[in-house]
């Protein structure tokens, strides 16, 4: 049995804080994945560090729980509508570290040369529960409901043979993976700087505040009843998490394919995601058979920035149009006009509506109740993790760690290298049907551009 020891961290200066301060769940809070994160850093590190990494971690930990107040603790019920994140004066987090580097343990767990030979893929870890605080693996299960007082953060440092495997638990209502970055590069200031014994970095307490994508109580009168909360689809079969990797260069020959020829710009972002699109449909379409001439909900998921294609101001392509009638650059410019739809108008009208809904709970986004062929995709280059210096070292990398696995899901990471002469591009983690699978990885036009580098996670509950 490894080692573990286990603290319940109080923030810095607890002693002087607040018996109970209560941060409001925000309008725009609902309308995520209701779920935990389950973010995981992986470090190379010397044996003879870990020690003094793991305290140095703990010290970090309460200086950031000080400045992130509204992770320590739980979410409740509000008194008269909607919840808050409420930390009491004797809130704890939980902070558990895991010795895995025994000699014993070497056939049990791999070593940070293994993770990385494995591209840091979920599925080299194995049993996601021993690497994890429960419940808090990823997944939408009971426990992260807000109505069932859920736990809003643990963290667990695995120390493995060579490495660390830095695990940080979040329910989503508390950090989308923006919010998480900012969180993650506020714990390496501080960490730092208990390693270097310098000033720790300041905390900007606006941070805290979201009353901008937050609408006010609507009188019980204007209120009415929203849909059912969604469930999964009956039509979904198995499916795994695909990893693949795009190279810079081959990014650049993308977007000059994907370029309309009247001028109008498009990102690298609106390219790959349209060659990702008609693609993932294209070889999806003969087993799903979806009804090409009519736009069908299936494919009405495109998820850009927080838009929906079934709701945004331009008109959706049918999935004939994505598989093959629409020209690629038509197709990425549509992706353009989503992205650019995403205004604070466009915002504020939105959040106006989730304000009258009386069970705001179950507007939260859920890709698998869609059909399939819906896709929802979630970008993450912007995260930065490797920069974040902990004063011990830098993250060699991170990932999402899954062990519940949702359909329709994209993962786009960042590159590991951000260096000019490293052709070094994004990673994508892709839910893809286990059946399905062979055709995507052996496509000759998707091969062109992307990279397989193997199954980054698999659903734990088609393994028994």
């Amino acid at each position: 049995m490894p080692k573990q020891e286990v603290f319940h961290l109080h923030p810095f200066g607890w002693e002087n804080d607040p018996e109970e301060e209560r941060f409001k769940v925000s309008t725009l809070d609902y309308l995520t994945v209701c779920t935990y994160n389950n973010y995981a850093l992986f470090f190379r590190v010397e044996d003879a560090d870990k020690p003094r990494i793991a305290e140095v971690l703990k010290v970090g930990l309460e200086r950031t729980l000080s400045q992130v107040r509204h992770i320590c603790g739980t979410i409740e019920k509000d008194p008269s509508e909607g919840h808050s994140f409420v930390k009491k004066k004797d809130s704890t987090v939980q902070f558990v570290v895991q010795w895995l580097d025994s000699p014993e343990d070497s056939n049990d767990y791999p070593s940070f040369d293994e993770i990385a030979e494995g591209n840091f893929c979920t599925s080299v870890l194995g049993d996601l529960a021993r690497w994890s605080v429960p419940p808090m693996t990823y997944g939408e299960k009971p426990e992260a409901h807000p109505d069932n007082s859920p736990v809003v953060a643990a963290y667990k440092a695995n120390f493995i043979r060579g490495g660390l495997v830095f695990i940080m638990h979040h329910h989503h209502y508390s950090n989308d993976v923006m919010g998480w970055a900012g969180l993650a590069h506020q714990l390496a200031e501080n960490c730092y700087a208990v390693v270097n014994g310098t000033p720790f970095p300041s905390w900007d307490p606006a941070c805290l505040d979201l009353s901008r994508l937050t609408k006010p109580p609507v009188p019980e009168e204007l209120k009415i009843d929203g849909p059912p909360a969604p469930e999964r689809h009956p039509d979904h079969i198995p499916a795994e998490m695909l990893l693949f990797h795009l190279p810079k260069s081959k990014a650049a020959e993308l977007k000059k394919l994907a370029s309309p020829d009247d001028g109008s710009w498009i990102s690298t972002y609106d390219a790959f995601s349209a060659f990702m699109w008609r693609t993932v449909i294209r070889l999806r379409a003969p087993f799903f058979k979806p009804d090409l001439p009519k736009p069908p909900a299936r494919i009405q998921r495109n998820v850009m920035t927080g838009v929906l294609s079934s709701t945004a101001p331009v008109t959706a392509p049918t999935a004939a149009e994505v598989i093959s009638e629409w020209p690629l650059s038509k197709l990425a410019y549509y992706i353009r006009q989503l992205t650019n739809s995403v205004t604070q108008e466009a915002l504020d009208q939105a959040l106006g509506m989730v304000a009258t809904v009386r069970d705001q709970t179950a507007l939260n986004i859920r890709i698998d109740a869609h059909p399939p062929m819906s896709l929802l995709q979630t970008d993450h280059r912007d995260a930065n993790i490797p920069a974040a210096d902990f004063g011990f070292a830098k993250p060699f990398t991170y990932r999402h760690l899954i062990d519940r696995l949702t359909q329709g899901v994209i993962i786009i990471y960042p590159s590991r290298d951000h260096s000019p002469e490293s052709d070094e591009g994004p990673e994508f983690s892709i839910s893809y049907e286990t059946s399905l699978k062979q055709a995507l990885v052996d496509d000759p036009e998707w091969r062109t551009y992307f990279e397989y580098r193997g199954v980054d996670a698999i659903d734990a509950s088609d393994k028994n």
